[in-house]
């Protein structure tokens, strides 16, 4: 009876024994090489393996560290921006170290703050009105937006750059469970801010700006 490849292969997991037992086999056996399709020993394929396996090793690796490294300068903005909400005396302050950072220090060109639920209120686009909708839109998002800018009333936060924003990540300002505020971002790139991306540091973001500002404006 003829043994299948997969026989075979049965056999010597369960017999891990047979090569030093039949190690003259070793010499003699080859394998294709996987690109040039050429004969090679069974060792010289082995060697090769090991080498691809180090290679992927050495990739992942490298992107380790290079998520690290990205990581390490995104906290070390946000520490910046950090230190500025604290060292911010009234609410002017608060708006001017949110939108210097994040659009100098992150490079986001667009950005915009509505407040609509403050024990204060200040003269400035921040207090605008917004619409039952989007204030009903906002109260139920449980965890940051990003993607496409669906919603035409926060383009329209961005003035004459509103047409041009290909990207939106929208951040529910909150105090305790009520959402009071929303922070949007926005860009021109498509990929800049979408659906698949991690929402830490913005949740984050979210966190510190929902402090600031009610230490301003209760």
């Amino acid at each position: 009876m003829s043994m299948s490849a997969q026989d075979v292969a049965v056999y010597l997991q369960e017999n891990p024994a047979f090569f030093d037992e039949n190690a003259e086999l070793l010499a003699h056996l080859s394998v294709s090489h996987p690109h040039n399709g050429q004969a090679i020993s069974l060792t010289e394929r082995q060697l090769l393996a090991l080498r691809e396996k180090i290679r992927q090793l050495e990739h992942k690796f490298a992107e380790l560290i290079r998520f690290g490294e990205e990581n390490d300068e995104i906290g070390t903005k946000t520490h910046r921006l950090v230190l500025s909400l604290l060292a911010a005396d009234d609410f002017d302050a608060v708006r001017h170290a949110l939108m210097s950072h994040l659009q100098d220090d992150f490079a986001i060109p667009h950005v915009a703050v509505r407040i609509w639920n403050s024990v204060l209120k200040k003269p400035g686009a921040e207090f605008e009105p917004v619409s039952e909708a989007l204030g009903y839109y906002a109260g139920d998002m449980l965890h940051p937006y990003c993607g496409e800018p669906a919603n035409l009333e926060v383009l329209e936060w961005f003035g004459e750059a509103g047409p041009l924003v290909r990207s939106v990540c929208l951040v529910p300002l909150r105090r305790d469970a009520q959402v009071f505020g929303l922070l949007a971002l926005g860009s021109e790139e498509a990929e800049r801010f979408y659906p698949e991306m991690g929402t830490l540091y913005v949740t984050r973001l979210g966190e510190l700006l929902s402090a600031a500002v009610q230490r301003q404006l209760g």
